[in-house]
Protein backbone atom coordinates (compact mmCIF):
# COMPACT_ATOMS: atom_id res chain seq x y z
CA UNK A 1 0.00 0.00 0.00
CA UNK A 2 1.18 3.54 -0.71
CA UNK A 3 1.85 6.36 1.87
CA UNK A 4 -1.34 8.26 -0.45
CA UNK A 5 -3.28 5.04 0.10
CA UNK A 6 -2.36 4.60 4.00
CA UNK A 7 -3.36 8.04 4.48
CA UNK A 8 -6.70 7.86 3.23
CA UNK A 9 -7.51 4.33 5.16
CA UNK A 10 -6.21 6.74 7.95
CA UNK A 11 -9.00 9.52 7.25
CA UNK A 12 -11.68 7.14 6.62
CA UNK A 13 -11.16 5.60 10.20
CA UNK A 14 -10.77 8.70 11.32
CA UNK A 15 -13.81 9.48 10.19
CA UNK A 16 -15.61 5.80 11.03
CA UNK A 17 -14.80 7.06 15.21
CA UNK A 18 -12.37 4.08 15.35
CA UNK A 19 -10.53 4.99 18.41
CA UNK A 20 -7.26 3.08 16.70
CA UNK A 21 -7.35 5.98 14.26
CA UNK A 22 -7.66 8.77 16.56
CA UNK A 23 -4.11 7.64 18.50
CA UNK A 24 -2.48 7.23 14.93
CA UNK A 25 -3.55 10.22 14.19
CA UNK A 26 -2.58 11.94 17.42
CA UNK A 27 0.84 9.97 17.15
CA UNK A 28 0.93 11.59 13.86
CA UNK A 29 0.53 15.04 13.82
CA UNK A 30 0.72 15.92 17.89
CA UNK A 31 4.07 16.83 17.33
CA UNK A 32 3.15 18.97 14.52
CA UNK A 33 -0.11 20.84 16.12
CA UNK A 34 2.06 21.35 19.62
CA UNK A 35 5.16 23.28 17.36
CA UNK A 36 2.44 25.62 16.13
CA UNK A 37 0.71 26.20 19.30
CA UNK A 38 4.30 26.57 21.40
CA UNK A 39 6.03 29.31 18.41
CA UNK A 40 2.91 31.65 18.56
CA UNK A 41 1.92 31.49 22.21
CA UNK A 42 5.39 31.09 23.41
CA UNK A 43 4.32 29.25 26.67
CA UNK A 44 4.30 25.17 27.01
CA UNK A 45 1.34 25.02 29.28
CA UNK A 46 -0.93 26.90 26.92
CA UNK A 47 0.60 24.90 23.50
CA UNK A 48 -0.15 21.89 25.55
CA UNK A 49 -3.74 22.66 26.17
CA UNK A 50 -4.22 24.27 22.28
CA UNK A 51 -2.81 20.76 21.09
CA UNK A 52 -5.63 19.08 23.61
CA UNK A 53 -8.42 21.36 22.51
CA UNK A 54 -7.55 20.44 18.76
CA UNK A 55 -7.55 17.13 18.85
CA UNK A 56 -10.83 16.80 20.69
CA UNK A 57 -12.27 19.28 18.49
CA UNK A 58 -11.10 17.34 15.43
CA UNK A 59 -12.38 14.27 16.99
CA UNK A 60 -16.12 15.28 18.20
CA UNK A 61 -16.23 16.98 15.02
CA UNK A 62 -14.81 14.52 12.86
CA UNK A 63 -18.09 14.32 10.61
CA UNK A 64 -17.49 17.74 8.82
CA UNK A 65 -14.13 16.74 8.01
CA UNK A 66 -13.95 16.20 4.31
CA UNK A 67 -11.26 14.69 2.65
CA UNK A 68 -12.26 16.13 -1.04
CA UNK A 69 -12.19 19.52 0.66
CA UNK A 70 -8.86 18.70 2.54
CA UNK A 71 -5.62 16.43 4.04
CA UNK A 72 -6.21 15.45 7.29
CA UNK A 73 -3.07 17.30 8.67
CA UNK A 74 -4.19 20.37 6.70
CA UNK A 75 -8.17 20.28 8.31
CA UNK A 76 -6.13 19.73 11.91
CA UNK A 77 -3.55 22.52 11.30
CA UNK A 78 -6.48 25.05 10.47
CA UNK A 79 -8.30 23.44 13.70
CA UNK A 80 -5.10 24.29 15.82
CA UNK A 81 -4.89 27.89 14.67
CA UNK A 82 -8.38 28.87 15.50
CA UNK A 83 -7.52 27.26 19.19
CA UNK A 84 -4.07 29.18 19.07
CA UNK A 85 -6.32 32.33 17.96
CA UNK A 86 -8.83 31.57 20.75
CA UNK A 87 -6.19 31.47 23.65
CA UNK A 88 -4.49 35.06 22.27
CA UNK A 89 -8.04 36.32 22.13
CA UNK A 90 -9.08 35.45 25.80
CA UNK A 91 -5.23 36.48 26.95
CA UNK A 92 -5.68 39.99 25.66
CA UNK A 93 -8.96 39.80 27.27
CA UNK A 94 -7.39 38.87 30.77
CA UNK A 95 -4.81 41.47 30.15
CA UNK A 96 -7.07 44.38 29.52
CA UNK A 97 -9.28 42.82 32.63
CA UNK A 98 -6.00 43.40 34.61
CA UNK A 99 -5.02 46.27 33.80
CA UNK A 100 -9.35 47.27 34.56
CA UNK A 101 -8.28 45.45 37.66
CA UNK A 102 -4.88 47.05 38.56
CA UNK A 103 -6.65 50.49 37.72
CA UNK A 104 -9.48 50.07 40.28
CA UNK A 105 -7.14 49.01 42.78
CA UNK A 106 -4.74 52.33 42.24
CA UNK A 107 -8.09 54.04 42.49
CA UNK A 108 -8.50 53.31 45.68
CA UNK A 109 -5.16 53.19 47.02
CA UNK A 110 -5.46 57.16 45.62
CA UNK A 111 -8.54 57.27 47.64
CA UNK A 112 -6.42 55.51 50.67
CA UNK A 113 -9.76 53.59 51.70
CA UNK A 114 -9.09 50.52 54.32
CA UNK A 115 -10.28 46.90 52.66
CA UNK A 116 -14.08 47.19 52.25
CA UNK A 117 -15.00 44.19 54.05
CA UNK A 118 -18.25 43.90 52.50
CA UNK A 119 -16.52 43.39 49.31
CA UNK A 120 -14.23 40.93 50.26
CA UNK A 121 -17.53 39.10 51.33
CA UNK A 122 -19.13 39.67 47.75
CA UNK A 123 -15.93 38.00 46.31
CA UNK A 124 -15.97 35.32 48.81
CA UNK A 125 -19.23 34.62 47.73
CA UNK A 126 -18.48 34.78 44.15
CA UNK A 127 -15.50 32.73 44.57
CA UNK A 128 -17.81 29.79 45.99
CA UNK A 129 -20.44 29.79 43.30
CA UNK A 130 -17.77 28.68 40.69
CA UNK A 131 -17.03 25.04 40.18
CA UNK A 132 -14.97 23.24 42.61
CA UNK A 133 -11.47 23.15 40.92
CA UNK A 134 -11.62 26.95 40.14
CA UNK A 135 -12.52 27.55 43.63
CA UNK A 136 -8.98 25.92 44.92
CA UNK A 137 -7.37 28.02 41.71
CA UNK A 138 -8.99 31.76 42.80
CA UNK A 139 -8.39 31.30 46.72
CA UNK A 140 -5.12 30.81 46.02
CA UNK A 141 -5.17 33.84 43.28
CA UNK A 142 -6.58 35.91 45.38
CA UNK A 143 -6.70 35.41 49.01
CA UNK A 144 -3.62 33.35 49.39
CA UNK A 145 -1.41 35.88 46.55
CA UNK A 146 0.33 32.61 45.20
CA UNK A 147 1.90 33.00 41.41
CA UNK A 148 -0.05 30.54 38.07
CA UNK A 149 3.45 28.52 38.89
CA UNK A 150 2.78 28.05 42.51
CA UNK A 151 -0.44 27.26 41.96
CA UNK A 152 -0.02 24.68 39.72
CA UNK A 153 2.83 22.80 41.74
CA UNK A 154 0.43 23.23 45.29
CA UNK A 155 -2.59 21.62 43.29
CA UNK A 156 -0.70 19.58 40.95
CA UNK A 157 -2.35 21.09 38.28
CA UNK A 158 -0.59 21.19 34.72
CA UNK A 159 0.31 25.58 34.41
CA UNK A 160 -2.70 25.91 31.24
CA UNK A 161 -5.27 24.57 33.40
CA UNK A 162 -4.58 26.83 36.10
CA UNK A 163 -4.02 29.81 33.59
CA UNK A 164 -7.59 28.26 32.03
CA UNK A 165 -9.65 28.59 35.33
CA UNK A 166 -8.45 31.62 36.21
CA UNK A 167 -8.82 32.94 32.98
CA UNK A 168 -12.19 32.19 33.21
CA UNK A 169 -13.07 32.62 36.43
CA UNK A 170 -12.28 36.40 36.36
CA UNK A 171 -14.97 36.83 33.40
CA UNK A 172 -17.34 35.31 35.56
CA UNK A 173 -16.41 37.22 38.21
CA UNK A 174 -16.28 40.47 36.27
CA UNK A 175 -19.76 40.07 34.66
CA UNK A 176 -21.32 38.88 37.80
CA UNK A 177 -19.57 41.92 39.81
CA UNK A 178 -20.14 44.40 36.86
CA UNK A 179 -23.71 43.20 37.38
CA UNK A 180 -23.78 43.76 41.36
CA UNK A 181 -22.07 47.27 40.87
CA UNK A 182 -24.43 48.29 39.08
CA UNK A 183 -27.31 47.51 40.94
CA UNK A 184 -26.07 49.12 43.86
CA UNK A 185 -25.39 52.31 42.48
CA UNK A 186 -28.85 52.29 40.93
Amino acid sequence: MSDEADERALEDAFRAGEDAALAAVYARWSSLVYTLAVRSLGDVGDAEDVTQKTFVSAWTGRSSFDPRRARLSAWLVGIAKNKIADTHEARAKVRRLQEQLAAFGRQDEAQEEPVDLADTLLLADEISRLEPDAQKVMRLAFFDDLTHAEIATRLGLPLGTVKSHIRRSLQRLRTRLEVTDAARRA
